[in-house]
């Protein structure tokens, strides 16, 4: 894997790449054969074969990146198991697994339970309300930015600013094209974000505009293509590849873009972030 070569303005913008540790899920068992979100239709062919090829590249390239990957086995029987990001949210060591809203996929919380007791993890507990880990919450340096109106419920944020100690700010996702907060919304570097106006009602615009004035705003075409379902580290910021424009505004602000093809996983309602869960110790 060739890695993209970043331009002069790149080297000099101040950017620093951090070392994350990420947990994946293999698609071995990836498919569609129910839906849950507009983006799931069970009548269109899918190929296992070709998302796990993709699901692989977007491995390996963290690897390549530097960031350690840690996996957890995935399931029979629970095809979404490949989109980690959903199983949990971690910060400063703690986990708070995820309670999943739709029946298909609860068994994922006793498989995400079982990893971390397996693998050391000692502060981790269930959500007590329907909460879908970092598909609805993000840590954004400062703050939580805790999604609610198709998923995780407004009373599952009260439940995070608890277990974790920090601020949460609430925001409605009003499109159901946009179901989960890091559809609509990506953090990039600690206070910075870039997200998608129309999929937040009012209030919640307003919040975001106060607290992240200087936000990328993403445009209607890159953010129906899954482009906000990124992941960064400060400086590379890995998002669809389909996503041009916003990888052109990323690039202005001298972040590093790296698009990636996970078209096959996107059949399913997930791209680059649902795939990633970031495990803070």
């Amino acid at each position: 894997m060739v890695l993209p070569q970043p331009d002069d303005d790149a080297l000099t913008s101040g950017r620093t790449a951090r070392p994350r540790t990420i947990l994946m899920c293999e698609p071995t068992y990836f498919d569609v054969n129910y839906s849950i979100n507009p983006w799931m239709d069970p009548s269109r062919p899918t190929s296992q074969a070709s998302g796990l090829d993709q699901w692989k590249y977007l491995h390996d390239l963290f690897v390549e990146l530097g960031h350690e990957v840690e996996l957890v086995g995935a399931r029979p029987g629970l095809p979404d198991m490949v989109f980690a990001a959903n199983g949990a949210t971690v910060i400063d060591g703690k986990a708070l697994v995820a309670r999943f809203r739709h029946a298909q996929r609860h068994d994922e919380s006793e498989a995400y339970l079982e990893w971390f007791a397996q693998h050391g993890w000692t502060d981790v507990r269930m959500s007590r309300h329907v909460n879908e880990g970092e598909g609805d919450i993000l840590f954004a340096g400062d703050v939580i930015l805790a999604g609610t109106g198709f998923r995780t419920t407004r009373a599952a944020h009260d439940e995070v600013a608890e277990f974790f100690g920090r601020p949460v700010i609430s925001l409605t996702l009003v499109d159901p094209r946009f179901y989960h907060l890091d559809t609509a919304l990506a953090v990039l570097d600690h206070n910075e974000v870039m997200y998608h106006p129309p999929a937040f009602d009012e209030q919640s615009r307003e919040l975001l505009a106060a607290h992240f004035p200087d936000a990328v705003l993403a445009a209607r075409a890159d953010a129906e293509v899954f482009g906000l379902n990124a992941f960064s580290d400060g400086r590379h910021v890995v998002l669809p590849q389909a996503a041009v424009g916003l990888a052109g505004q990323l690039a202005e602000r001298g972040f590093e873009p790296i698009g990636v093809d996970l078209a096959e996983l996107l059949k399913a309602g997930g791209s680059v972030k649902c795939c990633t869960l970031e495990l803070r110790r």
